[in-house]
């Protein structure tokens, strides 16, 4: 399993955890009812969260039911996502035709091993048709999702590409699986800051890992967006914050029946996957960057960080806290007014989405 949002159950709500693992439950064994028990290797931590939206949207279309015991709970049975509901069959969908476009990624930048690039390119036809079979039975087409790969890879070989143009397929990818979440519980007024929230998230997974990758792709040789884009680790800091910063402002325009798990996963827990990533970043300055950096912070250069339709203020540079960080100083954010008839995540007070709920630590 991959991906970002990595909740740590010794330390988190026990309420709250268990909703996050019926829906992680939920994906694999969709994964495994679609494409056989190999298909539950595309499980990812980031994909149920597709589940988890559609399913905040609209509870009535996400029924659950028990599933039996199983090695990785334990041998214990649970509480998870059927495989009826649609936002699991679309988490299914994305996680085989993403899944596909990383395996074809791995084999063109030549991290297969010796003699397995023909296997897992035909793996990943399998995984990619299974993918549009199953996005077929909800309405949903796959050809964007399944022409990432390539875009990515026609990106990484041309040369004076921005940092922001090499994150761009993955935004588009992640803001198509969120809008779709709208059409599938009903509600089409959130398809647009879904589509936003979407492309700010795929922005920060992107970034993540190339930081974390960094290191070992310069030993290896191989393509990372940072090192091709003389982009330091400070202003990928910077970039991070100032997209989670526009993904809390998405997730209040958004009309949920229950935005708890929402506000957990893609507030609190996006915070700290950021501060986890970078805590164990190696180096702070490179060079010229930094110089970029300041002058991006300045408007004095092109490029601000954050191409959306939000005007936010950009979050003064960002240095790595001794703990995570699970809010935006109030100084530095311009919240939009409230959508009428729609219910606002409130900015203090015990309900606020802004702090973690009792139980969440650091991990």
């Amino acid at each position: 399993m991959f991906g970002i949002i990595r909740p740590c159950g010794e330390h988190s709500c026990p309420t709250l955890h268990r909703a996050w693992m019926a829906h992680l439950c939920g994906l694999c064994l969709t994964l495994r009812d679609g494409q056989g028990h190999a298909a539950r290797l595309a499980t990812n931590y980031d994909g149920l969260i597709i589940s988890v939206l559609a399913e905040a949207q609209g509870p009535a279309g996400s029924p659950h039911r028990t599933a039996g015991p199983c090695a990785l709970r334990g041998f214990r049975p649970a509480d998870v996502v059927d495989t009826r509901a649609a936002g699991v069959r679309l988490a299914a969908t994305v996680s085989l035709v993403l899944a596909a476009g990383k395996l074809r990624d791995h084999v063109a930048d030549g991290d297969s091993a010796p003699g397995t690039g023909a296997a897992r390119r035909m793996l990943a036809a399998r995984w990619e048709a299974a993918g549009a079979r199953m996005g077929a039975g909800i309405g949903f087409d796959t050809a964007s999702l399944a022409s990432t790969a390539e875009r990515q890879i026609e990106l990484e070989r041309g040369r004076g590409v921005t940092l922001l143009e090499l994150t761009g397929p993955t935004e588009e990818a992640v803001a198509a699986a969120f809008a779709y979440t709208a059409t599938l519980a009903g509600i089409p007024d959130n398809a647009a800051a879904l589509a936003e929230a979407g492309r700010f998230f795929g922005r920060i997974a992107h970034l993540l890992d190339a930081v974390e990758d960094r290191e070992e792709d310069a030993a290896r040789g191989a393509f990372n967006p940072l090192t091709a884009t003389g982009t330091s680790t400070r202003e990928a800091r910077r970039l991070c914050d100032d997209a989670a910063h526009g993904l809390e402002l998405a997730l209040l325009e958004l009309e949920l029946a229950d935005r708890h798990l929402v506000d957990v996963l893609l507030g609190t827990e996006v915070r700290r996957a950021v501060d986890r990533t970078f805590r164990h970043a190696p180096g702070q300055d490179h060079g010229p960057a930094r110089e970029a950096c300041a002058r991006a912070r300045t408007g004095s250069g092109a490029g601000s960080g954050t191409t959306s339709r939000r005007d936010t203020t950009t979050p003064p540079e960002s240095t790595l806290p001794d703990l995570p960080k699970s809010t935006t100083p109030e100084d530095t954010t311009t919240r939009r007014r409230p959508v009428p008839g729609r219910r606002a995540t409130p900015t203090s007070g015990p309900d606020s989405s802004a702090s973690p709920p009792p139980g969440w630590g650091p991990c």
